[in-house]
């Protein structure tokens, strides 16, 4: 490969939550196995070299006071839209930049619900929202997906619509793809789920901060692109955080077709002027959603995918009563643990807790709803792969 996605990073004490922080406290590797955090979802891979080149660029000037969004910021958005998920229309005004897509959905919740008011999101659910959403006042119903005979997570219509009715909501978050099952939506279910929010005149979020990590046979098919009522109803939210790894330089964009909807959020963000720019995260993602960061990408979703080969087969092959959808997106992996637990009379608790010991940092799916599951992040080096799950068949499934 032309990119570097071997390289061991070191990140302790090089102020890396995944490195310096195991996510229970009084658990830690015990001595002699040095962590290998599969937690967070953030990659362990060195930088696209775009992104380096894009923000020494920038260092070469020594000053940074204030400054506006360049052109360049709308221009890179507008092309890597254009060229990786076919959108078509998108306008500089339909941009806007947001501190985080978490701060994104905060200002679109409170824009347009009140506290106490109740909102849709499908569950397992990614921990984000709940947090933010808890931290906000509004209450969360979930609508379970459920798993067909082949073990695809799908969305219950009926399910939500039933509920939505019967909470009287009209907020909805949809994530696509689908944080933590690595689910990527087809057209036809994303359209049917347009259907019943349409039906219910519910304003909907989309986060799709996965949409460039996709595997082979799969595509992306932003939320928006699915009929004229989706491209005015929705609000969506993508970053280049997931993909390149950017997160602590944090930087995120909507797309807001609608003006009114487009106004009224921007509006939140204003009152508390928390909306502005990183010009480091500007140039960043600049350097990402360049030629070469696209190139960069297409290596990276490569690797990935044998990290996910590797991870599904050793799983089938070793872990009994541990079973998982290989993603079609996303480097999560979502372990459903229930029959080993059953098996063997523990809680996901303890099981997680064997694993930290061992040095493989991994998370509770019970933080995303869902019973006696594991998170896993899978954007790692092979060598450090494959190091955690002899460790998983030696010390943990056993």
């Amino acid at each position: 490969m032309k990119y570097d996605f071997t390289t061991v990073l070191d990140r302790r004490g090089k102020d890396s939550l995944a490195f310096d922080r195991v996510p229970f406290k009084g658990v830690k590797p015990d001595e002699g196995f040095d962590p290998i955090p599969m937690w967070i979802a953030d990659m362990s891979f060195p930088a696209a070299p775009s992104v380096m080149a894009a923000i020494r660029r920038r260092l070469e000037m020594p000053n940074f006071g204030y400054f506006g969004l360049p052109k360049e910021y709308y221009d890179s958005i507008i092309h890597w839209q254009r060229v990786r998920n076919d959108v078509v229309g998108l306008l500089p005004e339909h941009i806007g930049y947001e501190n985080g897509v978490l701060g994104g959905v905060s200002s679109a919740v409170q824009a347009f619900t009140s506290p106490g008011d109740k909102i849709l999101i499908h569950s397992p659910t990614y921990v984000g929202f709940t947090h933010t959403i808890d931290n906000i006042g509004r209450v969360i119903v979930h609508s379970e997906l459920k798993r067909d005979a082949g073990g695809v997570w799908r969305m219950d219509y009926e399910d939500m619509d039933r509920k939505i009715r019967e909470n009287g909501i009209h907020f909805a978050i949809f994530c696509s793809p689908h944080n933590p099952t690595g689910r990527v939506w087809e057209r036809r279910e994303i359209e049917k789920a347009i259907e019943v929010y349409a039906a219910n005149d519910c304003i909907v979020v989309s986060d799709e901060i996965w949409s460039d990590i996709i595997m082979p046979g799969y595509k992306h098919i932003p939320t928006q692109s699915v009929s004229e009522d989706a491209r005015n109803r929705v609000i969506a939210f993508y970053a280049p955080s997931k993909t390149f790894s950017l997160a602590g330089l944090v930087g995120s964009y909507h797309v807001i077709y609608n003006k009114y909807l487009r106004d009224r959020v921007m509006r939140l963000s204003e009152m508390s002027h928390y909306n502005e720019c990183n010009v480091l995260s500007t140039h960043a993602l600049i350097g990402a959603f360049s030629p070469e960061g696209m190139e960069w990408t297409d290596e990276m979703c490569a690797v990935i995918n044998e990290n996910l080969d590797y991870a599904c087969r050793f799983i089938a092959g070793n872990f009994r009563g541990v079973s998982c959808m290989r993603p079609q997106g996303t480097y999560m992996l979502f372990l459903d643990c229930a029959g080993y637990c059953g098996e063997h009379g523990i809680s996901i608790t303890e099981l997680q807790h064997r694993g930290i010991r061992c040095g493989v940092i991994w998370q509770n799916g019970e933080d995303f709803i869902w019973p006696r599951s594991i998170r896993m992040n899978l954007a790692l080096p092979k060598s450090r792969l494959t190091e955690a799950f002899d460790r998983l068949k030696k010390y943990v499934f056993i």
